[in-house]
């Protein structure tokens, strides 16, 4: 089995994104990153975090460049 996971819980995601559950679940409720439901759990596939996570990369670059 591999080590990473291609879908993953809060708890698997957050820590993937070095974030706290509680602010993950902040930004699931802003609508500011790509999560489904299965039944009432939310999941997260890893290579949509990893096109979100270069994306909040790039707008934080540009931001600190103005």
């Amino acid at each position: 089995m591999s080590e990473s996971r291609e879908v993953m819980n809060v708890r698997q995601a957050s820590s993937y994104l070095g974030i706290s559950p509680d602010t993950l679940y902040r930004y699931l409720s802003e609508h500011r990153i790509p999560a489904f439901k299965l039944g009432n759990r939310w999941k997260f596939k890893k290579t949509l975090l990893d096109r979100w996570m270069e994306r909040e990369s790039f707008q934080s670059r540009r931001q600190q460049g103005r």
